[in-house]
């Protein structure tokens, strides 16, 4: 399996860790658009990945990158909400944090490796 591969795999994990975190928020007003802000957040980065993947030039890869990474740091920001305000278990909302972190600084080093090499 090459690298992009498994990267790609990984973001659909946390597409998954997303769906189901949502899925044990509450029913509230406040627990429903968490929920809603946070499925679209969090699996929009799996799909913009796979487009850039098959982009058709270095700026149009770096380009959809750019906003993968800007779909997991928005996923990010939700699932600290979701957490400070209680609406999700700590270790379970802790574990998808971290994970959105981590996948945030691949996404971020594979750009900056991208413009490095399209100089």
């Amino acid at each position: 399996m090459a690298r992009g591969d498994d990267i790609e795999e990984r973001l659909i994990d946390f597409a998954v860790m997303v769906i189901n975190l949502c899925a044990s928020l509450p029913t509230t007003v406040a627990g429903r658009h968490v929920a809603g802000q946070l499925v679209r957040s969090g699996t929009a980065p799996a799909a913009h990945y796979s487009e850039a993947r098959g982009a058709e030039s270095t700026r149009d890869f770096i380009h959809k990158l750019g906003i993968c990474l800007k779909e997991l740091n928005e996923s990010a920001v939700w699932l600290k909400i979701a957490l400070r305000s209680k609406m999700s278990p700590e270790a379970r909302g802790q574990s998808v944090l971290i994970e959105c972190i981590e996948l945030s600084r691949i996404i971020n080093s594979s750009i900056q490796t991208a413009r490095r090499n399209s100089q």
